[in-house]
């Protein structure tokens, strides 16, 4: 675990739509890391506000309307960087991911060795539950951001990622939707931004997999790409 000072340099962005159920459950597994937790409430219908304002030293950021998670989490990592972030992680309120994953993140940017890291479920001592189904989607989902930016990588579509302030600086999220992770992607390569994946753990619930994307949201995806790649 990172000492308190360097602790307090990570921002944890988590951007949320009516994310209740678990969001509780979420925050309180980051705690014990003492990083700076960033929330960011895309509009909610319903704010968890209640329910965490008993947790002392989080940020609370609010969008008045739905935007879509590529914004919020523009919004979180422009808040995080006018706070002095030295790193930034993305982090998704849905309990999919492990907080004990980021500081295998963080490795490799605390050592000059990347300016991102990008988690992957599907490297070696990566770890699933995800369903046939889910599985054949993501690796489609491989090719096509393959296409649209010219990185082959084994998780496309993770929402964990860190990123130093000089990576952070470079990213200008326009893609409001689900289409934000392959931005992310465009930019690593128009930048050239250092980046390496990282083995890590995505682990489904059945309250996580209603909250996962549905054929017509992956369609809507798609064409927000074609329409970003034409008009770039």
């Amino acid at each position: 675990m990172l000492n308190q000072n360097k602790a307090n340099a990570v921002f944890v962005i988590i951007p949320f739509y009516n994310e209740n159920t678990v969001i509780r459950e979420v925050i309180e597994d980051l705690l014990p890391y003492n990083y700076q937790i960033v929330l960011v409430n895309d509009g909610s219908t319903k704010s968890p506000y209640n329910i965490l304002k008993d947790i002392d030293s989080l940020y609370f950021l609010h969008h008045k309307v739905n935007l879509g998670q590529g914004a919020a989490i523009q919004t979180g990592i422009d808040f995080a960087l006018q706070k002095g972030a030295e790193y930034l992680v993305t982090f998704d309120a849905d309990g999919q991911h492990l907080s004990s994953d980021i500081q295998s993140l963080l490795e490799p940017l605390q050592n000059n060795e990347a300016d991102i890291c990008i988690a992957s479920r599907f490297l070696e001592k990566g770890m699933h539950n995800a369903t046939k189904g889910r599985k054949i989607t993501l690796k489609v989902g491989r090719w096509v951001n393959y296409f649209f930016t010219g990185l082959f990588l084994s998780d496309a579509h993770n929402g964990l990622r860190a990123m130093n302030r000089t990576a952070a600086d470079k990213f200008n999220l326009k893609e409001n939707r689900m289409a934000h992770a392959t931005e992310f992607l465009i930019a690593i390569k128009k930048n050239k931004i250092r980046y390496k994946e990282i083995p890590a753990t995505v682990v489904y619930s059945d309250y996580s997999r209603k909250k996962g994307q549905s054929v017509f949201s992956s369609i809507r995806i798609f064409f927000d790409l074609v329409l970003h790649k034409l008009f770039e």
